[in-house]
């Protein structure tokens, strides 16, 4: 789909901010406000814009458990299917918050959160390796994050050590 000067504008803008006003995003964009609404209107109704997100930052809130992994997987794609099938197998289970096809040494990356290390574990062993085209997994738990996105979690912390020559 080919999209024109100011849906691309409008799109940018809101990758950034999701919450931002109709007439403001009107007023960035250099349309009016009933324009704005019909661009986006047809950008969600085509899929271009699937959905409005938030991105919380959980580590900053207290008894919040939850544990992520990056889990490489290696498949042995199906004839006629390649790797859609196995793919859609996967991303149907509720720990998984993505699947990606992948270049290299794994054919798929996926991305599991569970309350504990021993859930995502146990979800890896029982479900996702006994899934008959899976050949190897290898997991990755997530143990900070920094970037996100595009979006700095965290600002460094500057040393302000005073160096003396």
């Amino acid at each position: 789909m080919e999209l024109n000067e100011k849906e691309l504008e409008i799109l940018s803008v809101l990758e950034k901010d999701a919450r931002i006003e109709t007439a403001d995003l009107a007023k960035m964009v250099g349309l009016s406000v009933e324009e704005t609404e019909s661009i986006l209107k047809k950008l969600e109704n085509d899929k271009v814009i699937v959905k409005y997100l938030t991105m919380i930052d959980w580590t900053k809130v207290d008894d919040h458990q939850g544990v992520r992994a990056m889990i490489d997987v290696k498949v042995t794609p199906k004839q006629g299917v390649g790797f859609d099938e196995i793919a859609g197998k996967i991303y149907r289970y509720d720990e998984v918050q993505s699947v990606y096809l992948m270049s290299g040494t794994y054919d798929l990356s996926v991305i599991v959160e569970g309350k504990t290390l021993n859930e995502v574990a146990n979800f890896v062993s029982q479900k996702l390796s006994t899934l008959e085209s899976v050949v190897s997994t290898t997991t990755h738990f997530i143990l900070k994050k920094y970037k996100h996105d595009g979006i700095i979690l965290e600002q460094e912390k500057k040393d302000k050590r005073i160096v003396v020559s």
